[in-house]
């Protein structure tokens, strides 16, 4: 053979043997991952169930049933990869980049904060649901000063043999950056269709999941919650009993008390489009309402609000809790000496704008019921627009109707306004009632009733 017929045949020789080498070395590789997946240990790890923008840490026990092992072995030619914990000074975890994962069905949000004595409840009571479809529980450490994240450490094994996988991560600051970023990042790293928000303080009873999935399947664009049971019992009374006691109209009609959302933070489940749709969580730290500026943005966005007419929650109650400084001034007339003034008076402006917003502005006049310091000072809070609006004041104190008139001394027009004190049977609606709820012995219900009123049309409550 000449040298001018060498060159010419000598491309297609490399290619064969290039195809040669390829098929040898996939047969290689076939037989060695059969041999490895054959071997017990890998029979006993699950497949994690995430997707791309997840980070579950999680290693599945050998205490999985058959029927999980099986399915295990039918993928084990792509041993699934061992889940871990993200260092203690990691930002929120992100998953690989162009791994396809899958979701779980719902994932249990706990963003943590120095709460190591309770969390071993919290945890058992989490082991103890009755849903049969997939979890998983992702946790945030904010900056915990005592052994939070070692308590759930401590569970990680239990929860994963029960089938729960186990997200844990924290940010290396040393000042925690509040509750919004804490249910953010725990949110971010997490990979459930739905999501259950539970404080670390507070214990799920075990059908809370499985009740609230199957509720907010019907209705993904909501916010669902649930009835509560208060420890220590008897605490924050009047404020559990309405917790409990709203009817479904009234989820909608009383969002503007000062209770806050009608459906509690503590109890919140919704679906992972609804949160990427409304959210996320307001981050700016302590004193920030979070709870309530996601809640009037869900509302905004056209959002639904239901509650499982169950008790699925112990809410505990304690100074230490997150929200007790601010929920315990809304429950009193005191000012609470760790909760500025300034985190009071947002609160306040946040829930005049937004009845401002979603009630007056479609009113031509209405009549603020009680002429007395909350009255006065919700029409001073209004804009010049909605103050116009104000025909009168009502009340049942004959001094205060023998007044006659209140007048706006703060307002620079010339005169001042003067807006007339009537008797509530002489008022006409719509009216914006400033009386607190529960607290006059059922008389302001009676008033009410008696001028055959309904809520939501002739009148809202804002007290």
């Amino acid at each position: 053979m000449s040298g001018l017929h060498v060159l010419l045949i000598l491309p297609a020789w490399i290619t064969l043997f290039r195809h040669r080498l390829s098929l040898q070395a996939t047969t290689h590789f076939t037989v060695l991952s059969l041999a490895i997946s054959s071997y017990p240990v890998f029979n006993q790890l699950q497949r994690p169930r995430t997707s791309a923008n997840c980070f579950v840490v999680a290693h599945m026990s050998s205490g999985l049933s058959e029927r999980r092992r099986d399915r295990v072995s039918e993928v084990n030619m792509n041993p699934p990869k061992r889940l871990r914990a993200a260092g203690s000074g990691a930002e929120t975890p992100r998953g690989e980049q162009g791994g396809e994962r899958s979701a779980v069905d719902v994932s249990i949000v706990m963003p943590v904060y120095n709460a190591s004595s309770w969390l071993d409840e919290c945890l058992q009571a989490i082991l103890q649901q009755d849903f049969n479809g997939s979890m998983e529980l992702s946790v945030y450490d904010d900056a915990s000063t005592d052994d939070s994240r070692k308590v759930v450490e401590g569970w990680r094994e239990r929860l994963e043999a029960r089938g729960i996988a186990v997200a844990i991560s924290s940010h290396s600051s040393a000042q925690p950056r509040g509750v919004g970023y804490a249910k953010n990042k725990a949110i971010s790293q997490s990979c459930g269709k739905y999501l259950c928000f539970q404080d670390a303080d507070d214990v799920m009873l075990p059908q809370r999941v499985r009740l609230q999935y199957e509720a907010s399947l019907l209705r993904p664009n909501s916010l669902l919650g649930c009835r509560v049971q208060r420890l220590p019992e008897g605490s924050t009374e009047r404020y559990t009993r309405w917790i409990n006691t709203i009817t479904q109209d009234q989820l909608i009609t009383q969002v503007y008390t000062s209770h806050g959302p009608t459906v509690v933070m503590p109890t919140w489940f919704c679906s992972r489009n609804w949160y990427l749709k409304v959210g996320p969580f307001d981050e700016g730290g302590k004193g920030v309402p979070e709870d309530l500026l996601f809640f009037y943005q869900s509302l905004r966005q056209g959002g639904g609000l239901s509650r499982v007419n169950q008790c699925l929650l112990v809410y505990r109650y304690h100074e230490k809790a997150t929200t007790h400084s601010v929920t315990e001034h809304l429950f009193t007339d005191v000012m609470v000496p760790d909760l500025s003034t300034f985190t009071w008076e947002t609160i306040w402006k946040l829930r005049v704008d937004f009845l401002q917003e979603r009630v007056l502005s479609q009113w031509e006049s209405f009549t603020i019921w009680n002429a007395g310091k909350q009255g006065r000072k919700l029409y001073r809070c209004l804009s010049p627009t909605n103050q116009k609006k104000v025909k009168a004041f009502c009340d049942v104190d004959e001094k205060k109707i023998q007044k006659g008139f209140y007048t706006y001394e703060e307002s620079k027009e010339i005169p001042k306004p003067k807006i007339p004190i009537l008797h509530y049977k002489d008022a006409s609606a719509p009216f914006i009632i400033c009386v607190k709820l529960d607290m006059t012995g059922g008389v302001l219900e009676e008033n009410l009733n008696s001028l055959k009123l309904k809520e939501g049309t002739d009148y809202y409550h804002f007290n």
